[in-house]
């Protein structure tokens, strides 16, 4: 009896003791929790009030996590695992979510509708928290809770405002596919248990049931849970929900799905692969080749089929689907034990991406339209706006001088070293298969100043483009692009 007293006493001290490197997560949940109160009570008086809460939450997460840089510890039994590498990744989390919020305030602050946004900002929160939990966890079944977590708020977002049968039959399309692949992804996990007793991708034990358990089985299970991950990351062959999906979506809701779920689910992917690859177990070199051949793949899947779209959504979706390509070259270098290249090119995508989608925002309340044809001869009328987006098209393709092509320099410089120090030819076709997808982006996005500067458009849209915060926003967005991208420094030192 005194045992069991006394392991509950030591159990409840370090639960205690874990509580302090939880705090960025706890003003979430406290911040949700009032995101509610409000919602339920003081929108009635003042509309605002939820999506000022959850603001001031998302300023107070983020201040939570200063106190943690460079401040390597772990808690709740190992379950939680608190590095630079994670206050970095949340700290982008955290400005994308502000952003994705101040996104939907504003697509939505002049429309009519019954929806109530309140409701959208407290999933928004618990998206936030499920993605927080991706980047610092190395337990299995916490990864599945939170993606699970992450998964149920992006159902809620894409349907909450369907309004049309193309828009529901994107949504429910978005909720099959998910719960497929976290049907999948499950039944992996629970090979990989019963394999090996332990759920802690990282330590010994794990990894030594694993090559003590059958290779073929083993490699189903691990493939089963890639499953999931790729869901989150859209790569080939778990894109098909993207392009529909993001075309359905409002705006900031694609803003949202384009950017901030892939930075959890990359943190998450380079934590497994440097787990697995910096020990004996069989499945490192696999992963490698695993990663090599998808990201292959995703890229040309990506940016070939983008050629072909006429819809800026689902051109951007493409292209989306085309950088995770690269995201998965930048994964096979954090294994190194650096990360900076991985981070840096993961907020080079966020502000390349948020922004885009911005100025795609800024055009169909203008405009009523997201076709690119609908964009001919709109550049003379609203020159802000197009000057503004061809910028960010010229460092989605990587051209300087932009955090683009920085980005995609570094991955590129990473991985030829690699390839010069190995002699992998994996690596090699990473790089000949990065370039040229670099030259193809080219095409479609130059259609963009194509169609503004150089097509004729309709004579009687004689309107001109006011300027509202979601412009603002795509602005200073654009500015940091080319900030960083002339001074990489800043942040490269910073993540260093």
């Amino acid at each position: 009896m005194n045992d069991v007293a006394l392991h509950l006493s030591e159990t409840l001290d370090h639960i205690l003791a874990s509580i302090p490197q939880f705090k960025p997560e706890f003003a979430l949940i406290i911040v949700f929790l009032f995101s509610i109160i409000a919602t339920l009570f003081t929108d009635r008086f003042w509309k605002q009030s939820s999506f000022f809460v959850s603001i001031i939450g998302y300023i107070i997460s983020f201040f939570s996590l200063l106190p943690q840089l460079h401040q390597p510890t772990s808690g709740f039994f190992g379950m939680l695992v608190i590095d630079d590498f994670s206050v970095f990744a949340r700290g982008i989390i955290v400005f994308a979510l502000l952003v994705s919020t101040i996104f939907i305030q504003q697509h939505f602050k002049s429309k009519i509708s019954q929806k109530n946004l309140g409701d959208v900002y407290t999933v928004l929160l618990t998206a936030g928290l499920g993605l927080n939990l991706l980047t610092i966890t190395t337990n299995w079944l916490l990864v599945f809770i939170a993606i699970e977590t992450l998964s149920i708020s992006s159902y809620i977002l894409v349907g909450y405002f369907s309004e049309n049968k193309k828009q529901s039959e994107a949504a429910m399309k978005y909720v099959l596919f998910g719960a497929v692949c976290s049907a999948v992804m499950l039944y992996g996990l629970s090979l990989l248990y019963g394999f090996t007793g332990n759920l802690d991708f990282t330590s010994s034990a794990h990894i030594q049931g694993l090559t003590a358990a059958p290779q073929v089985m083993t490699t189903i299970a691990l493939l089963f849970v890639f499953t999931g991950i790729g869901f989150k990351l859209s790569f080939v062959p778990f894109h098909a929900w993207a392009p529909d999906v993001y075309e359905g979506a409002p705006t900031p809701v694609t803003a949202f799905l384009s950017t901030v779920p892939k930075v959890g689910a990359i943190v998450l992917l380079a934590r497994v692969t440097q787990a697995w690859t910096t020990s004996l177990f069989y499945f490192g070199e696999l992963t490698i080749l695993f990663i090599t051949v998808v990201a292959i793949i995703t890229m040309l899947a990506g940016n070939l089929i983008a050629l072909r779209q006429h819809n800026m959504k689902r051109m951007m979706a493409y292209s989306s689907i085309g950088h995770t390509g690269f995201l998965l070259m930048a994964v096979l270098v954090a294994p190194s034990g650096d990360p900076a290249i991985l981070l840096f090119y993961l907020c080079a995508y966020v502000l390349m991406n948020l922004a885009a989608f911005a100025f795609i925002d800024a055009l169909e309340q203008k405009t009523g339209a997201t076709e690119l044809e609908s964009y001919a001869g709109l550049g003379k009328k609203m020159p802000i706006i197009f000057t503004g987006f061809t910028f960010i098209g010229i460092s989605l393709i990587g051209l300087p001088p932009t955090v683009g092509f920085v980005g995609k320099l570094l991955v590129f410089s990473s991985v030829f070293e690699r390839h010069q120090s190995s002699g992998d030819l994996p690596y090699l076709a990473l790089l000949i298969t990065g370039a040229l997808t670099s030259v193809i982006s080219l095409f479609y996005y130059f259609k963009i100043p194509l169609y503004a500067f150089l097509r004729g458009g309709q004579s009687e849209q004689n309107n001109h483009a006011s300027v509202t915060l979601i412009v603002v926003i795509g602005i200073i967005l654009t500015s940091l692009v080319f900030g960083i991208g002339i001074f990489p420094d800043l942040l490269l030192g910073l993540f260093k």
